[in-house]
């Protein structure tokens, strides 16, 4: 399992998470895109609502804050390479990189802060474990859905 990496600052907090998976990156770019379903594979979201698209708006909830719904705006949309979708307190990164060995390091990091973030902080909980679930998630249905194509 891939270890999640935190770094903080006095205005802003960034975690990371990467992990190879053994999958075509068009396998692993579905289940990244695909709302409506994310909840069925990825043990850390409940729910997202609206398409994930370069300029739209989806509405995501979190396993980290479940009541909490939060409005997230896809500001960048590489096919099967980066996106970006964030608010105006954050924003995170996916990264999908072919690195030669017949797997893609699949990366993710959000960046949260702004002036008045030290004022809240301390009420956002770490994202460590979160993020190494999700990473966890996404390899195993990924490799799961490769192995069943190329069968």
């Amino acid at each position: 399992m891939s270890k999640a990496k935190t770094v903080k600052k006095w205005f802003s907090r960034q975690t990371s998470v990467q992990t190879n998976i053994h999958a075509e990156p068009r396998i692993i770019w579905s289940l990244l895109t695909d709302a409506a379903n994310f909840p069925t594979w990825n043990s850390t979201v409940v729910s997202i609502e609206g398409t994930i698209a370069l300029g739209e708006t989806i509405h995501l909830k979190s396993t980290l804050a479940p009541t909490r719904v939060f409005k997230l705006k896809v500001k960048e949309f590489q096919p099967t390479s980066r996106m970006v979708w964030g608010d105006a307190m954050g924003r995170r990164v996916y990264e999908l990189t072919e690195n030669g060995s017949g797997s893609i390091l699949f990366s993710m990091s959000e960046s949260i802060g702004g002036p008045v973030f030290p004022l809240f902080a301390s009420l956002i909980p770490p994202f460590d474990d979160a993020f190494e679930q999700f990473a966890a998630d996404l390899k195993k249905v990924a490799e799961i859905k490769s192995a069943e194509a190329n069968k």
